[in-house]
């Protein structure tokens, strides 16, 4: 059965992660990841990560992903001695410099093939094998049939395919647009995302006169490429031998964590697929339409827009459950909560219940009220797991 790797991107993500069914976690520190933004780990923040995951029997990979100018070699090195130290699983890597000299300065860890490698055939993967690495994230640009193809080709390592999250509008993520127009560089994991930004068109003899090209009365969002989502390619991604199925979003929610990998549990675990459910669990946290990117091999303007504009989500996140007894719960509260209010729970097993809340509030001070907003704590006079997500659907 192929493993369902999750993200995380503070403490509090990990274990959503966990609680949801995640078999792996993946997570980055605060240098030479390509997510500077999300949040990360500290070392020590790190050792205390792993040692939850190991608790839960779950493995931690760390992202080690940039590209590194000849100056950084050193601290990496000394970074990647120090994962080793605290019993990481495994790191993710993009670069061949990083590759060979973590073997050469003798690390024992793992190395995992980053996506930002955008490695698209067997003679590739192979190589990455002979180099030392015992996985390699194959490119989303390739289709099902390339990827079955390929899993017949190898042996002796290990695949993990990129199955749902946000896109990046160029060949495997390899942009420069925020480089030049920010100065902040997407691939050394600075990225400000300016595909996800409203544009215009100028006429040379024109430059004064902006053109809108838009569908409506947004703008044109020329980059925006949709959500990636491959639930319903999942059975034969584990028939062709695929080792993890890998979601994105250290700087997503978790909200969204907890919905996503719910929804990718019971599908690898073998349930039914039902599309039209799928996709309406999914539009309940924000994403911007979604795609099955490549993954049918002739795309289309349909299967793969970058001209979706809209950004949506059919619900709104009120809390999560901290802790629990018998007969009661605690919530911790993100956003407005109103006595009596209807809401969806979704509980870490996967079940979904529809509930109304009490007629009078109590937080955990005892007071009470109609209404609590966020950093209050919402006692409920029912039990709940922990980690179960609250919502109000739209």
């Amino acid at each position: 059965m192929s493993k369902l790797l999750a993200p995380a991107g503070n403490m509090e993500k990990l274990k959503v992660a966990v609680a949801y069914g995640a078999d792996e976690v993946y997570f980055g520190l605060n240098q030479f990841s390509l997510r500077n933004f999300a949040g990360n780990f500290t070392i020590e923040e790190a050792e205390e990560a792993l040692r939850y995951l190991h608790a839960h029997n779950v493995p931690g990979y760390v992202t080690l992903n940039i590209y590194p100018f000849e100056n950084e070699y050193p601290q990496l090195v000394h970074q990647a001695r120090q994962l080793e130290a605290i019993g990481a699983d495994g790191v993710i890597v993009s670069d061949l410099g990083v590759i060979n000299t973590l073997r050469r300065e003798n690390i024992k860890l793992p190395i995992h093939i980053s996506t930002q490698a955008n490695t698209l055939s067997p003679q590739t993967v192979l190589a990455y094998k002979r180099l030392g690495a015992s996985r390699v994230n194959l490119a989303r640009e390739l289709s099902i049939e390339q990827i079955e193809s390929l899993q017949n080709s190898i042996s002796g390592i290990e695949t993990e395919v990129f199955v749902h999250g946000a896109v990046c509008f160029s060949y495997s993520g390899r942009c420069a647009i925020s480089d030049y127009t920010t100065g902040r560089r997407a691939n050394r994991g600075e990225c400000t995302h300016p595909c996800r930004w409203q544009y215009t068109l100028i006429e040379k003899e024109r430059p004064d006169e902006p053109l809108s090209a838009a569908e409506d009365d947004r703008g044109l969002y020329l980059f925006n490429s949709k959500d990636l989502a491959l639930f319903s390619f999942i059975p034969r991604l584990q028939q062709a031998g695929v080792a993890a199925l890998k979601i994105e979003g250290r700087m997503k929610s978790i909200h969204y964590l907890a919905s996503v990998l719910s929804l990718y549990r019971r599908i690898i675990d073998g349930a039914p697929i039902d599309e039209a459910d799928a996709l309406q669990q999914l539009e309940r946290v924000m994403n911007r339409g979604y795609s099955t990117g490549f993954m049918k091999g002739n795309i289309t303007p349909d299967d793969y827009r970058f001209f979706d504009n809209t950004t949506r989500g059919h619900s709104s996140f009120l809390g999560i459950v901290t802790a629990s007894s018998a007969t009661s719960c605690e919530m911790d509260i993100r956003n407005k909560v109103t006595a009596g209010m209807s809401v969806e729970i979704l509980t870490p097993k996967g079940t979904f219940i529809t509930q109304f809340l009490p007629d009078i509030l109590e937080d955990s001070d005892g007071m009470q009220s109609e209404v609590l907003n966020h950093g209050k704590t919402l006692i409920l006079p029912f039990s709940l797991p922990e980690f179960t997500i609250l919502r109000k659907l739209d």
